[in-house]
């Protein structure tokens, strides 16, 4: 039965992927904004939907991290609607060509931006995902499938509703954008083995989730692992900026995967004593190397584990490295691949880490909590992708698509 279910999604998903080959630029950022438009005429409707779910998790005993992804309320709800806008504003790239050449055989080649097809897309807590992934597949010609986390279930229908207003009187299939109402996890299983029908899979969530599609995926899967981010504050640094940039980066929204989880300092920098009291202040416990605790008793003793925890919680990791080297050393073994930064008057140490980390995202002099789609400037995102294939990242609109060559003749025979 369940399967049945995904066969008759993937196929109206399919026909409406064609049908949207065919629909305009201007097309379809006209029902972003009625989208965008309807998303905030329903803010009331969403935010009660959401706190029934937010009363729900509650009881449940859901950690602060989790309920804070789950939250909305008037302000997000207008970021939502705003992120559609900026999709909607932004350069369309189906169509657009990569490159072109004429070889010897007198071929006109170019390779052309196109939709990869029907992605569905498996996430948990977040319900802005529906409307940031609902707007990304319009925009970017794909079909959308949907299956949000049971915690979010009434949330992630008023949206899904909001858009389904909106598709209802476009030129564009409602079918682009499905939502998988039934939460029965055997439905999950079914999506995974879905190949022929579905074309990529991109999970969001905790660890359990994305291993098991990683594990059980018989389509391609664009994973968005666990953000163990780093900061490692050079000797160079400005103690001022240092000690901004790691309380915000840490403690801004400490349940998003952009947070600093670990923090490295130099043993030459000039005031570490000075960073952590400012991060415990801030009502953040500090796990640490014994060169750290003899700077601030209240600190406390790290274990093995904490070098690769990604908290998603007011704390952190941290300890004295001897150098830029040892910095490095400790990044390649314990990051995510996911988000690393240095804080660095020394421009020359500060290129030298940005050639050597080989993570998605890497940054001088700033928060780790700029690790965001919109923050990049590509309106919304579907997930930061740590992998090395396809698309790195935040995936918004060019991660959701590939190419295709188009040659063009004239009566051109091969000999």
């Amino acid at each position: 039965m369940t399967q049945q279910i995904i066969e008759i999604l993937a196929g109206k998903a399919r026909k409406a992927v064609k049908k949207s080959a065919l629909v305009s630029t201007d097309q379809k950022n006209e029902i972003l904004r009625d989208a965008a438009a309807t998303v905030r005429q329903s803010k009331d409707i969403i935010v009660a939907a959401n706190k029934i779910d937010m009363e729900a998790a509650k009881k449940r005993g859901l950690d602060t991290a989790l309920l804070d992804r789950l939250l909305l309320n008037e302000d997000r709800v207008e970021s939502m609607a705003s992120a559609i806008e900026n999709v909607a504003s932004l350069h369309d790239p189906i169509g657009a060509v990569i490159d072109e050449s004429t070889p010897s055989n007198g071929l006109h080649l170019s390779r052309v931006r196109t939709a990869i097809g029907v992605i569905a897309i498996i996430y948990e807590s977040r319900p802005n995902v529906t409307a940031d992934a609902a707007a990304l597949a319009i925009k970017s010609g794909n079909a959308a499938i949907l299956r949000g986390g049971s915690e979010a279930v009434n949330s992630n229908h008023a949206i899904y509703q909001a858009f389904h207003q909106a598709l209802s009187s476009s030129e564009l299939s409602s079918d682009i954008v499905q939502i998988v109402g039934d939460q029965d996890r055997a439905l999950v299983g079914d999506m995974l083995r879905a190949q022929g029908l579905i074309d990529m899979i991109i999970p969001r969530g905790g660890k359990s989730l994305v291993k098991r599609v990683q594990d059980e995926a018989c389509v391609p899967v664009l994973a968005h692992l666990d953000g163990v981010c780093h900061i490692y504050v050079h000797a160079s640094a400005n103690p001022d900026m240092a000690r901004e940039i790691i309380l915000n980066a840490k403690m801004r929204r400490t349940g998003i995967c952009g947070a600093m989880e670990t923090l490295l300092i130099d043993q030459n920098f000039p005031t570490p004593a000075q960073l952590i009291n400012a991060l415990i202040e801030a009502g953040c416990e500090v796990r640490c190397d014994d060169m750290i605790m003899e700077l601030d008793n209240r600190t406390v003793s790290a274990d093995a584990q904490d070098w690769d925890t990604e908290y998603l919680d007011a704390i952190v990791s941290a300890r004295i490295v001897s150098d830029l080297d040892h910095a490095l050393d400790h990044i390649e073994k314990h990051s995510s691949g996911h988000t690393d930064a240095i804080i660095a008057a020394d421009d020359k140490a500060a290129e030298y880490f940005l050639r050597s980390v080989d993570s998605a995202i890497v940054m001088h002099n700033s928060s780790t909590q700029f690790a965001d789609g919109a923050e990049f400037g590509l309106g919304a995102e579907i997930g930061i992708a740590t992998g090395r294939l396809h698309a790195r990242g935040p995936v918004a609109l060019e991660g959701l698509t590939t190419y295709k060559w188009i040659a063009r003749g004239n009566g051109h025979v091969r000999p």
